[in-house]
């Protein structure tokens, strides 16, 4: 029961950090991925359910998810390989939809080449309805995009080469 709590809650972090696409809804051309977003709603409700069911496992939960959100600080690469492994799996046991969530990658970096700015727009439209919704955190979210910023000038040899994505 813990590890289905542990990847629930691992899963949810997931897609918060990495695959929040909510809303783009008022910019022409933009796409709003509703199954994906109907799916985070339904384990967003799903865990707080738990959570109420049994506060002490949750703030276990979040306990364990912050040492790892430290660990993958330390070392990100190993991260990256699990994160990997764990795709790998997930793509074993549902080939399909694997299959169909490369080719909508696919599409939409073809989508990207052809048009940045459109890109560009819908990304920041997203970044502006997530901040509408969670202030709080947009803010700090600014604050360490900021840091890292004045981290890279500081030290440029410690962060990519900048990408197309100015």
């Amino acid at each position: 029961m813990k590890s289905r709590l542990l990847s629930l809650v691992l899963a949810l972090t997931c897609c918060a950090v990495y695959a929040a696409p909510v809303g783009a809804q008022g910019l022409p051309g933009a796409t709003v991925h509703a199954e994906g977003k109907a799916e985070r709603d339904a384990m967003k409700s799903l865990m707080q359910e738990r959570c109420k069911e049994n506060p002490q496992q949750c703030e276990e939960m979040k306990a364990k998810m912050k040492a790892h959100r430290e660990q993958c600080k330390a070392d990100p690469q190993k991260c990256r390989e699990e994160m990997k492994a764990q795709r790998e799996e997930r793509c074993k046991a549902n080939p399909q939809r694997c299959e169909e969530m490369k080719a909508k990658m696919k599409a939409r970096h073809e989508r990207c080449q052809v048009d940045p700015q459109k890109c560009r727009d819908e990304r920041k439209a997203r970044f502006d309805e997530r901040c509408k919704q969670n202030p709080q955190r947009c803010e700090e979210m600014k604050a360490r995009m900021k840091a890292r910023e004045e981290q890279c000038k500081a030290d440029p040899a410690k962060c990519p080469p900048p990408s197309d994505r100015k």
